[in-house]
């Protein structure tokens, strides 16, 4: 039997908006008031006190990470989601290189960078805020904490929101806070409507999941069922998607891709060293494909791709990777790592005065990077 490869993901709850033909046929769904502070006597200001904790915790994570403009962008974003619950809700971008967000019952929501990494325009961003936020007001993590009754699932839950071991215990998370189909389908009824209540296009919700959906398939077992705890808890791919093009298809509103881009670019860079530190290349190329389709010729995207092909080393990513550092290059504007991987591939190709040269340009570069003593080791015996 296939190993589930769940850690690759993670929860991942928040990638697909299945409910958007309920929200079409039933009665509009409204907010709630804001909510009360539960008393910290009762049991729900017990749970809602160890989320705090966590949450002071997450506050100091060395995974959190602490762009002001970008976090400041995630807030106002979630606070516009809000409405009146604005105050309530506070978003911590952590820098995990998996698709994941999740929402605590005292409004603390974590979204990952893996998930950042993904997202094309504010609206696609919108789409998964507002699916959290949904959770919130329908209270759907109160239920799971009080559902995680076994002391090993809730300590579980516990190490999930607070990040320290996360990773590790991933899979145990997704089990232990897994939401139902049916909750599910209504935190999407609800994203729908908090989205065009606040003027963002729907028709940018499915691509969130068509996206994803073609990452997965492009990995070794071509079978997106293997790869998270989000095909087991949610309706099947085949439903959601023909179910949100169908419904998606009426929309319009802000989509706001130069927005997001002006956030995320300061520190794409690092996430996207990240996301090859997975090691699932394939997926990575699918994504650093997409990436270039929207910007192409753009040297640090061309650098990634031609990383990802060279590590990944499959027949014919040699020289595929060579043309994309070769493009790169040619820009005037590629980042120093550019020729450090030129080198390596140079002298695979026993051109040693081609590697010597672009480790050269390295050090001259970036004279006090951390490998900078590794590559002038390597040089040695070039001169």
């Amino acid at each position: 039997m296939k190993r589930r490869r769940w850690l690759q993901w993670g929860c991942a709850h928040c990638t697909a908006l299945a409910g958007l033909a309920a929200a079409e046929s039933q009665p509009e769904w409204s907010a709630p008031a804001r909510f009360a502070r539960p008393e910290l006597a009762g049991e729900e200001g017990g749970l809602w006190a160890m989320m705090d904790r966590e949450e002071a915790r997450l506050r100091r994570s060395p995974f959190r990470i602490r762009d002001e403009p970008l976090n400041r962008y995630m807030a106002d974003t979630a606070c516009r989601l809000g409405g009146v619950h604005c105050p309530d809700l506070r978003v911590y971008t952590m820098r995990m290189p998996y698709f994941n967000a999740n929402m605590a019952p005292n409004g603390m929501m974590q979204v990952w960078s893996g998930l950042l990494l993904r997202m094309e325009n504010e609206a696609q961003l919108a789409a998964i805020l507002a699916h959290e936020i949904g959770h919130y007001l329908q209270r759907h993590s109160l239920q799971q904490l009080r559902d995680a009754k076994a002391r090993a699932a809730f300590a579980t839950l516990m190490a999930g929101f607070g990040v320290y071991g996360m990773v590790g215990q991933l899979v145990l998370l997704g089990t232990a806070f897994a939401y139902s189909r049916d909750q599910e389908r209504e935190a999407d009824s609800i994203s729908v409507v908090l989205m065009r209540g606040t003027g963002y296009d729907t028709r940018e919700a499915p691509k969130v999941w068509s996206n994803l959906l073609t990452e997965l398939k492009a990995g070794k077992d071509n079978d997106e069922t293997l790869d998270s705890i989000l095909f087991a808890t949610h309706p099947s791919s085949q439903e959601r998607q023909r179910t949100l093009e169908r419904e998606a298809a009426n929309g319009s509103g802000e989509i706001g891709e130069d927005a997001y881009r002006r956030r995320l670019t300061p520190p794409r860079f690092e996430l996207l060293e990240d996301e090859i530190r997975r090691g699932r290349y394939d997926e990575s190329l699918v994504l650093m494909d997409r990436l270039l389709a929207r910007d192409p010729g753009q040297a640090e995207l061309l650098y990634f791709r031609g990383e990802v092909r060279r590590l990944r080393n499959a027949d014919g990513d040699a020289q595929a990777a060579l043309a994309d550092l070769d493009a790169a290059a040619q820009t005037g504007q590629a980042p120093p790592v550019t020729w450090r991987s030129l080198g390596h591939m140079q002298l695979a190709r026993h051109q040693r005065d081609a590697a010597r040269e672009a480790w050269l340009r390295y050090l001259a570069l970036a004279p006090d990077a951390a490998d900078a003593a590794l590559i002038r080791q390597s040089l040695e015996p070039l001169k």
